[in-house]
């Protein structure tokens, strides 16, 4: 090394500031050409081969800042070799390489990191998790270390020396920087609890939210509501406050339907012997003891479960009945509580209301009315046959 410095030292200043524009002219080139020569190469090799992981990294621009480092450090190795001398200049060019180098390995770790967050989106593990702040939270890291590292040579001090002042300005910084942290924090939690993913439906009544999660980042989370309208949270509001997931509606064998009607109780009686012998021959029938003094609600019961099991688009593996709750004033609840196949929010209620329609028109066949205040037109009969 000494013997090298003696010989360019030998070498007049002109001389050297034509090796070391040679230098840069021939750094630069090669950093061209890798760009546009290898890095095709490379990528229809990698296309080539049984992984996957490979394609992202060189797709991306993590090839070329690894070949834009080479013009930085090749000027700052033959820098000291040309020009030993300790002068003002070459103090400040030692400098700007030393930024330049570390502002482009930053943008190198950067794109490795979203190409990191390409994988992983298409990894069967990892594709549903909030993982998006995660990475962001990395990216953050790097550049807060680059920034520092950076300051540290603006201002002749190293690393230690500036993470010791930093701790003094803790305070202020988590005044400043504190919904990200809470993002960040938030983000982590959702992610290792498994809380939340793109594609969930969610239920916050407080903040109006009421639709698919579309994105999850360090500082927002995106929800696409049903009316179309977009909803943008903190991700912290959604670790200290309660929401509701229908994820695991969707994850599950149905989608619940309970509804009830209110059944008119001056409708309930015993059955007629004539109706007993009717129902006999019915198929939801079989095995209930038809007898004198069987109520009509009963049957009416057994027939609509029935009828709930034989349909097709209606999972009688889960949970299926039909059950009274307490009566009140304006009738006798009567709750019909099973699960659709449908799980998609249309063909539920299709189905749904077909499945009540069914059981609406049935009610007159057992002698059994749905309650319902008089009406307008109601009261206008009872005067019409009043004046008659």
């Amino acid at each position: 090394m000494e013997q090298h410095a003696a010989d360019f030292l030998g070498m007049s200043i002109q001389m050297r500031v034509i090796v070391t524009c040679a230098i840069i002219i021939v750094a630069y080139l090669v950093d061209f050409l890798c760009c546009r020569l290898l890095i095709p190469v490379i990528r229809r090799i990698a296309v080539k081969t049984a992984f996957k992981w490979d394609n992202y990294i060189t797709n991306g621009k993590v090839l070329h800042n690894v070949f834009h480092l080479i013009p930085p450090i090749t000027f700052q190795v033959a820098l000291p070799l040309l020009f030993p001398e300790d002068t003002s200049w070459t103090g400040l060019v030692a400098k700007a390489l030393y930024i330049y180098i570390t502002i482009v390995f930053c943008r190198l770790i950067c794109e490795f990191i979203s190409s990191l967050y390409a994988i992983s989106s298409e990894s069967d593990t990892l594709k549903n998790k909030p993982m998006k702040g995660v990475y962001q939270m990395l990216k953050v890291i790097v550049v807060c270390v680059s920034v520092i590292l950076i300051i540290g040579v603006l201002i002749n001090k190293d690393f230690t020396a500036l993470l010791t002042g930093l701790g003094a300005m803790a305070t202020v910084l988590m005044l400043v920087f504190k919904d990200t942290i809470l993002g960040v924090v938030a983000g982590v939690q959702l992610s290792a609890h498994d809380m939340l993913r793109p594609g969930d439906w969610i239920v916050l009544d407080k903040y109006g939210v009421d639709g698919v999660v579309e994105d999850v980042t360090m500082n927002t989370v995106k929800v696409r509501n049903w009316d179309k309208t977009i909803t943008t949270i903190p991700p912290y509001i959604l670790v200290s406050d309660s929401f509701k997931n229908w994820r695991g509606m969707r994850e599950s064998g149905g989608r619940r339907v309970a509804r009830s009607l209110r059944i008119d109780l001056n409708s309930i009686r015993f059955c007629t012997s004539a109706e007993l012998s009717r129902f006999a021959g019915k198929e939801w029938a079989e095995g209930l003891s038809l007898e004198e003094g069987t109520v009509n609600l009963k049957l009416f019961r057994a027939a609509v479960e029935h009828y709930l099991r034989s349909l097709s688009g209606v999972n009688g593996d889960l949970m299926l009945m039909v059950r009274q709750l307490e009566p009140t004033s304006e009738g006798l609840p009567l709750q019909f509580y099973f699960f659709t196949m449908a799980k998609d929010w249309v063909p539920h209620e299709h189905l749904a209301s077909d499945i009540m329609e069914h059981i609406i028109a049935s009610l007159p066949e057992f002698g059994l009315r749905v309650f319902q205040k008089p009406s307008g037109l109601d009261l206008e009969g009872l005067v019409a046959r009043g004046d008659e």
